[in-house]
């Protein structure tokens, strides 16, 4: 069987024709694979859907439980046959719940890895190599200035500067799902043990992710109504992007801006945001993580997706590695 016979890239998204279904399609479909809860993975309208567990319930935190006709439940590593095609789920240690999909045929095995990272990250599972004959890989940050620091180090700035500045309220921007979460923990493992504040945005996925045993520690609303603008002076306030755009991030106390991204690496991505701390904490694998993984998969094909397809696609024809991008279309940075 050819590659392009058991996966191929339609306007709807990835689509596999023996086993008539597509993965992370960006409209509604009658058989939707998804492996992440991220919005342009994971959207409402779909007739069936194969997910994790997890994923099928932040779709539902998200959408409403009538998100889509049907939902059936994958547990990692098992197999599930759909019309003579075998599909496994593997961890991709992007978000909670988050999963590259192996779908295999005739001794041909394709891995979709969604979006992944190769940091230790304690909110999910970590990311397992899964060797195949063709790997289909993000590409968000495939350019080799992009070289993430430890998230720890990230942290420390944060906590150096909150000390430093003890009457100012520091604001970090992250996003809903995984980032969130993410900072909290990280914030948890460097000793920090005061509240967090949240934005409202964020309180459903993070007590979901405490349900499924993620510890976050104490989190409060981070509602000026309820006190006063002083009660904030040293605090950590943690709340959607959009939300620093808003009236809300001017009701704190002199505020730092802060924004949780691997985007921040680009000074000049900081600057247009009018972020005063830049914390390089992203939940993709930067350059030298992609290589290393196109390697360890074994795979002797490689496609690209939604990033900088062209510049991976080079790299992998320098190793003799074939290569192309897919150019599939509806896929932003959500959880970068």
């Amino acid at each position: 069987m050819r590659a392009r016979d058991l996966l191929c890239p339609r306007p709807e998204g990835l689509y596999c024709p023996p086993g008539d279904f597509f993965i992370d399609p960006v409209r509604p479909v009658a058989r939707a694979l998804i492996t992440h809860g991220h919005s342009d993975h994971a959207r409402a309208g779909h007739g069936a859907v194969l997910a994790t567990r997890e994923t099928l319930d932040i779709m539902g935190l998200r959408y409403g439980e009538d998100f889509a006709g049907s939902t059936q439940a994958a547990a990692l590593g098992e197999t599930i046959m759909l019309d003579g095609v075998a599909v496994t789920f593997h961890p991709a240690g992007h978000v909670l719940g988050s999963a590259q999909i192996a779908v295999e045929r005739d001794g041909l095995r394709i891995v979709a890895s969604g979006d992944y990272k190769r940091t230790p990250d304690a909110t999910c599972a970590p990311f397992e190599v899964v060797p195949c004959d063709v790997f289909i890989t993000e590409a968000t940050f495939a350019l080799p200035v992009f070289r993430h620091p430890p998230p720890q180090e990230e942290i420390a700035r944060l906590l150096k500067s909150v000390a430093q500045f003890p009457e100012r309220t520091h604001l970090v921007g992250a996003y809903a799902l995984g980032k969130a979460q993410r900072v909290m923990k990280l914030l948890r493992g460097a000793g920090y043990d005061k509240p967090i504040h949240v934005h409202g945005a964020l309180s459903k996925i993070s007590d979901y992710y405490r349900q499924r045993g993620v510890d976050l520690g104490e989190l409060e609303p981070a509602t000026v109504e309820t006190g006063t603008k002083r009660e904030f002076a040293g605090a950590v306030v943690i709340g959607p992007p959009a939300a620093f755009s808003d009236r809300w991030a001017r009701r704190f106390p002199d505020p730092i801006a802060c924004f949780a991204s691997g985007w921040m690496r680009i000074r000049q991505r900081a600057k247009q945001r009018g972020v005063e701390l830049p914390l390089i904490i992203s939940d993709h694998c930067d350059w030298d993580e992609l290589c290393a993984t196109i390697t360890e998969t074994g795979a002797s094909e490689v496609w690209g997706t939604h990033g900088r397809e062209e510049a991976l696609v080079r790299w992998c024809e320098l190793q003799g590695i074939a290569a192309r991008p897919l150019h599939l279309v509806g896929y932003e940075d959500e959880g970068d």
